[in-house]
């Protein structure tokens, strides 16, 4: 019987493999996926936020009884994105965070164009680290970390779906319908 159970647990890889034409996904490649589809989110929903109202937050609505001070702008929570995507997958890559996106440097980065430059950048790095991921060593502490190197690439995606929420928010309350809402026709 176990015998049975082993050769039916082997065979349906083949079986899918055979029916699909195609093989099996890998860590990397489907960590590459995730890291793919909330890019293309995060990125469409900060194009879409026009180059004056890059700084808004809610406190200019005054809206009674809300409390919005010291939220962060529209630029800080793309900003804020792509630090913590260097953050979490620089570990995994082993690459250091380039001097120009510092923690300390930040708050020279001001314009949409430059904020986007290191928004696609950090995505990159993810693609570099989903990469390096195996079944091997996807549960290996990453240099310089105390976490696993899968935990810091999925938790990478993770917190940028927050954070795209909130960007979700400010382009409604500023009348922009997000990309990802829009009809094709939009």
């Amino acid at each position: 019987m176990k015998r049975m159970q082993i050769v039916l647990l082997l065979a349906v890889p083949i079986c899918i493999v055979a029916a699909f034409g195609q093989p099996l996904p890998t860590i990397a490649s489907t960590m590459d996926r995730e890291i793919s589809d909330i890019e293309k989110e995060i990125v469409e929903a900060a194009e879409a936020m026009p180059e004056g109202k890059f700084n808004f937050t809610p406190e200019s609505l005054k809206i009674p009884g809300a409390d919005y001070k010291d939220v962060r702008t529209f630029a800080w929570e793309v900003k804020h994105i792509a630090y913590s995507n260097y953050a979490l997958w620089s570990p995994i890559t082993g690459d250091k965070i380039p001097e120009n996106y510092a923690d300390d440097r930040l708050e020279k980065l001001t314009t949409k164009a430059g904020i986007m430059r290191y928004l696609k950048d950090s995505f990159t790095l993810g693609h570099k680290a989903a990469a390096t991921l195996t079944t091997q060593n996807m549960l290996q502490t990453a240099e310089n970390s105390k976490s696993i190197r899968l935990h810091l690439a999925t938790f990478g995606v993770a917190h940028a779906y927050d954070h795209y929420g909130q960007m979700v928010e400010y382009l409604r309350m500023n009348g922009i319908v997000p990309p990802a809402s829009r009809g094709k026709s939009d």
